[in-house]
C-alpha cells in the first residue's frame, strides 16, 4: 500500500516543495525514514506513532518506509510530522487517499497526544508555494498557531488544525475546519510606539541628522560623551521612518518567522524592526550562521534599524563583517551544508564615545586618557567601515542652562515622519525606472542624471575633497546625503548649502 502526501521544507528563507511517500509492506515490523533526514526528522517516528495511537487510530504492525523526496536535499526540523501521519493513515485506508490528501499540503509538528505545535517559517513556505505551478489556490493544513501569518499570502487557502483527529475527521467528511482569514497589519506608528522625538531636549543638530538619515535611508554614527543622549536618539529613529507597506510586512515577518522570533500573541511585525545586539555577540550571531545557516541580526533588522551601542566595544571581526552587507544589502553565508543568501537592507546606526573615558573634547569634563589610548580606541574602527557610514555627527553634552531653555517639547515624531514620508515618496517616484528605493542606494552612474550640482556646489565639493583628503566612497556618500537634504527642501538641483551641510556630517574625516 502506497500513499503520497505533499509537504514543504525550508532552505534559508525560502520553501521547497516536498513529496512524502509512505509505503506499507509485509515483513517484520519496522519504521524507516529515508531521504537525508537529520536527527529531528528521524525522531518523528516516535511522535507519529504515539500521536496516531492516542488519537484512536491504528498504527500498522508492518514494515513502514517513508521517503522524503527529493532525496538529495538535507531535511531538518519537525515540520514533516503531520504529512507523515496523514500518509500513514491514507496508506492504511483510515482516511481517503484522494481529494484533499492528494491536493493539499500538510505542515506541522505533532505532540504525543496528537495536538499540533507551532513551527517556524510557515509564512516563508506559503509565499514560496504560492509561486509554484500546481500549488496556486491549493490548501495548506498547518498548526492553528501559525495560521494568522500564513493567511497573509494571496492565492493560498489556510486551514488551521488543532489535532490530528480533527484533521482526519475533516478528510473523512465527518468534520469541518475553518479557513483562516488574514490579519491586516496595523502600521500606525503613532499608536504603536511609546517613544517620541519630542522627549529629547536640545541636540538639534543630531535630530536634524537623523531626519536626513531617515529621509534617505542613510547610515549614521553618533559620538559624544556619556549621557549626551546618543542612545535615546537612536532608539527613537524608528518612530520617524515611513510605515512599512504590506509587501514589506510580509518580507520582515518571513525572516522573523524562519528565525523563530515571532511572538505567539503577535504573529505579524507591525513596525519596522529595531535590533540592538550586545557587543559580546559573535560574528555568526550578527551575520548569520550555524550548521545550516540561520538569519543573523543584520537580516532580522531588514527594512529596519540595526543599532550598535558603544561601537568600538564590538569585536574587530564583527565590525569588518558588516562592510559587505552595508554595500550590497544582502549577505551570503556559506557552510558545508548549504550556501544561503539572506536580505540585509537595514539602516546602520552606531554610537561611540570620543575616547575610553568619554570626555575628550568635553569642556565640562577633563579627559583622563593619554594620546596613545585615544588613538588605540579610535583605531578599532577601520577606515573602510567609517567610509560606509554616510552621516557622522557629534552629540555634545548638554548644560543645565540649555535644559531649562529647551524645557518645552520640540517637534513630535509624527511631524518629522510626515516630512520623511513626503521625501521618500519623491524618491520612489524619481527612481521608479531604475528600481531604487532611496538616495542611499544610488550608484555613481546615476549621479549625472539624478544628482545635478550647481556650479558653486561642484566647486565646494572639489575643495572639500582636496582639503579633507576624502576617498571616492566618501565623495559619493556626500553627494547622496546632499541629494537627500535637497529633497527635504524640494529642490531639484543640489546647491552649495546642501553640499556644505553634507560635508559637515563627515565629522570623523575632519577630526585630528
Amino acid at each position: 500500500m502506497l500513499a503520497k502526501v505533499r509537504s514543504c521544507a525550508l532552505l534559508g528563507i525560502d520553501g521547497i516543495p516536498l513529496e512524502i511517500e509512505v509505503d506499507i509492506a509485509d515483513g517484520l515490523p519496522a519504521f524507516d525514514i529515508i531521504g537525508l533526514p537529520d536527527a529531528s526528522v528521524r525522531e518523528a517516528k516516535e511522535r507519529v506513532r504515539a500521536a496516531i495511537r492516542n488519537c484512536g487510530f491504528i498504527f500498522p504492525y508492518s514494515r513502514v518506509t517513508v521517503n522524503l523526496a527529493p532525496a538529495d536535499l538535507k531535511k531538518e526540523g519537525s515540520s514533516f510530522d503531520l504529512a507523515i501521519a496523514v500518509g500513514l493513515l491514507a496508506a492504511t485506508g483510515q482516511i481517503p487517499g484522494n481529494g484533499a490528501v492528494e491536493e493539499g499540503v500538510f505542515i506541522g509538528e505533532l505532540s504525543l497526544d496528537g495536538k499540533l505545535r507551532g513551527i517556524n517559517g510557515t509564512l516563508a513556505m506559503a509565499l514560496t508555494l504560492s509561486k509554484y505551478d500546481g500549488y496556486r489556490d491549493t490548501t495548506i493544513f498547518l498548526p492553528a498557531a501559525n495560521s494568522t501569518e500564513a493567511a497573509l499570502v494571496d492565492s493560498i487557502y489556510i486551514k488551521p488544525v488543532n489535532t490530528l483527529k480533527d484533521l482526519a475527521e475533516y478528510l473523512n467528511g465527518t468534520g469541518s475546519l475553518p479557513t483562516a482569514k488574514p490579519l491586516e497589519p496595523n502600521t500606525d506608528q503613532e499608536n504603536n510606539s511609546e517613544l517620541d522625538f519630542n522627549e529629547v531636549r536640545g541636540q538639534e543638530t543630531a535630530k536634524r541628522s537623523l531626519e536626513i538619515a531617515a529621509a534617505g535611508s542613510h547610515n549614521a554614527l553618533l559620538y559624544g560623551p556619556p549621557g549626551s543622549g546618543k542612545t535615546m536618539l537612536a532608539r527613537r529613529l524608528p518612530t520617524i521612518l515611513p510605515a512599512p507597506t504590506r509587501e514589506e510586512v510580509l518580507d520582515m515577518t518571513r525572516i522573523h518567522s524562519v528565525a523563530g522570533q515571532l511572538k505567539p500573541d503577535s504573529p505579524l511585525l507591525q513596525l519596522r524592526p529595531f535590533r540592538s545586539p550586545h557587543h559580546s555577540a559573535s560574528t555568526a550571531g550578527i551575520i548569520g550562521g550555524g550548521k545550516v545557516p540561520r538569519p543573523g541580526e543584520i537580516s532580522l533588522a531588514h527594512l529596519g534599524v540595526l543599532f550598535f551601542d558603544e561601537l568600538p566595544e564590538y569585536r574587530r571581526e564583527v565590525l569588518e563583517a558588516l562592510r559587505q552587507p552595508l554595500e550590497d544589502k544582502v549577505v551570503t553565508v556559506t557552510r558545508a551544508a548549504a550556501t544561503i543568501t539572506y536580505p540585509a537592507d537595514f539602516m546602520f546606526i552606531g554610537s561611540m564615545n570620543p575616547c575610553p573615558c568619554g570626555n575628550y573634547g568635553d569642556p565640562q569634563q577633563e579627559c583622563r586618557c593619554s594620546p596613545p589610548q585615544i588613538f588605540k580606541y579610535r583605531s578599532k574602527l577601520s577606515g573602510p567601515l567609517i567610509d560606509r557610514i554616510d552621516i557622522q555627527v557629534e552629540v555634545p553634552g548638554i548644560k543645565y542652562e540649555q535644559l531649562e531653555r529647551d524645557s518645552s517639547n520640540g517637534e513630535t515624531s509624527a511631524l518629522i515622519r510626515s516630512r520623511v514620508e513626503k521625501t521618500r515618496e519623491l524618491q520612489r517616484e524619481r527612481y521608479k525606472k531604475i528600481k531604487v528605493g532611496a538616495n542611499s542606494a544610488l550608484r555613481s552612474r546615476h549621479f549625472e542624471k539624478y544628482c545635478p550640482l550647481s556650479r558653486e556646489a561642484r566647486q565646494l565639493l572639489h575643495q572639500s575633497f582636496q582639503s579633507l583628503k576624502l576617498s571616492m566612497r566618501a565623495h559619493d556618500r556626500i553627494i547622496k546625503v546632499a541629494r537627500t537634504i535637497a529633497d527635504l527642501e524640494d529642490a531639484d538641483t543640489i546647491g552649495s548649502s546642501h553640499i556644505a551641510e553634507a560635508v559637515q556630517y563627515r565629522s570623523l574625516d575632519r577630526r585630528d
